[in-house]
């Protein structure tokens, strides 16, 4: 019988697509609970760089300031976001909502 890979890796394999990581960071927004889409900034960091200092290397933020925008009571900046996002090959998007009239 063929061992089970852990959650964990095979997350960070699926978000290695672009298309994946994306649809992941939505689904946390979703979600409404910052930490929850931090956490998912974190792993989507894993995935598509390979940790910390390679997104501070391609953002050009300072690395501490990551792991402190990135921890569970971080609070990025619109700029700080956008900079992070356009290092992982994604951006921030505005779409419409399905409720208005």
């Amino acid at each position: 019988m063929e061992k089970s890979r852990p959650y964990q890796e095979y997350l960070v394999a699926a978000l290695a697509d672009p298309l994946e990581a994306a649809s992941y960071l939505n689904a946390a927004l979703e979600e409404g609970d910052k930490e929850l889409f931090l956490l998912a900034l974190r792993n989507v960091t894993e995935a598509r760089l390979g940790g910390m200092s390679k997104l501070a290397e391609a953002s050009g933020l300072n690395r501490e300031s990551l792991y402190r925008m990135l921890s569970g009571k971080g609070n990025p900046e619109l700029k700080s976001l956008d900079r992070l996002l356009h290092a992982l090959g994604l951006k921030i998007a505005v779409e419409v909502d399905g409720h208005t009239a």
